[in-house]
């Protein structure tokens, strides 16, 4: 994995000014991710199909975009950087002690406490309707190949959860040799990106919900496995791009979603349990309680029942106000989500009968 920075010119708009900065240094340099279990965690990134030189006399060439990724952030990973005094981990822990607010930004927080949040937007059926899209994407694919597209809605499901290869060898069973999958993961992913430029509008409601967000000076970010232009260009056609101060892209190098969540947190400045991600997969949600992150989930692709682990579920974002992220909060300490002991109380020994005691 690339080292990144998160102190990149990624930000579309300037953040919230401040007085003071945090604790957290200025640059942290996040070398090869180091799990806690041993496991290789998937990592695609999504170039673009446009016909640019990708820098070595070639076109680009799109990278797979139809993957399963790695929910990531258990107890205990994180990132780790090496400094001049040593190595120094950079964990879900690290991020929630040293993004702490300073004392004037206390002071504006108590203020205007919605500015204390940070609110982190997911790309898939949150902010555009992928769903659509990739099933169109498979669609063409399939029309272009001569093949049968199956029109039952859980064999659709699977073929939109699942990755490339698994979908195009064992699901559909398009392909038996190599040379074939990768023609047709390349394609899949050249149609896939020429159907993003055929995006005009987000999700129904999301511009109002970002609107009211703007109002309130809460910072949003947007996090995908994408290239960044084709975020920016995105975002620029349908109108979202001054709604969000900081955009976690493919170029960012993160290896799993949750890393992504507090690869936002980062570039918001905001501690991790002060953050809320807006999610329609299950695994989505499991990561950003990973990151003691609150999880709104946007019913749709997934059933209600497939959510219930949210802490706030919606069909819609008409269904949300600001109100909604403060009573998110109101019920949870500082604590939020950190390992306790249980503390066990001794009961009381038994009375023994005896001939005196009855």
């Amino acid at each position: 994995m690339d080292c990144c920075s998160f102190t990149s010119s990624s930000s579309l708009v300037p953040p919230i000014p401040t007085p003071h900065r945090t604790a957290l240094p200025r640059k942290i340099q996040f070398s090869r991710l180091r799990p806690a279990r041993n496991r290789r965690l998937i990592v695609n990134r999504a170039s673009g199909s446009d016909g640019k030189d990708s820098g070595n006399g070639f076109p680009a060439i799109p990278k797979p975009v139809f993957i399963e990724e790695a929910i990531g952030a258990e107890y205990g990973e994180g990132f780790e950087t090496f400094r001049m005094d040593g190595p120094l981990k950079v964990d879900v822990d690290y991020l929630n002690d040293k993004l702490q607010e300073s004392f004037l930004q206390r002071i504006r927080h108590a203020m205007k406490p919605d500015e204390a949040f940070g609110l982190i937007f997911s790309w898939d059926n949150v902010v555009a309707d992928t769903h659509s899209l990739k099933l169109d994407t498979w669609r063409q694919l399939a029309l272009e190949e001569g093949k049968d597209m199956p029109c039952d809605d859980h064999m659709q499901r699977t073929i939109l959860q699942a990755a490339a290869d698994h979908v195009l060898i064992k699901v559909l069973r398009w392909v038996k040799e190599e040379s074939e999958l990768e023609r047709l993961k390349l394609r899949l992913s050249e149609i896939y990106y020429e159907n993003i430029l055929k995006l005009d509008g987000p999700v129904e409601g999301l511009r109002e919900w970002l609107d009211a967000l703007h109002t309130a000076g809460i910072p949003c970010a947007i996090v995908s496995c994408l290239e960044r232009r084709h975020m920016v260009e995105a975002l620029q056609r349908m109108g979202l791009k001054k709604y969000f101060q900081a955009v976690v892209a493919e170029e960012d190098g993160m290896e799993s979603m949750a890393h992504r969540f507090l690869s936002a947190a980062i570039k918001l400045d905001r501690k991790p349990s002060k953050c809320v991600v807006f999610e329609d997969d299950p695994r989505g949600i499991t990561a950003a309680h990973n990151c003691t992150m609150m999880a709104v989930a946007l019913i749709g692709v997934h059933p209600a029942y497939d959510l219930v682990q949210a802490d706030l579920a919606v069909a819609s974002f008409r269904e949300l106000s600001v109100i909604n992220l403060r009573r998110l909060f109101a019920h949870r300490g500082s604590g939020f989500m950190d390992l306790q002991k249980q503390i066990i109380e001794k009961s009381p020994p038994k009375r023994k009968l005896t001939v005196d005691t009855i």
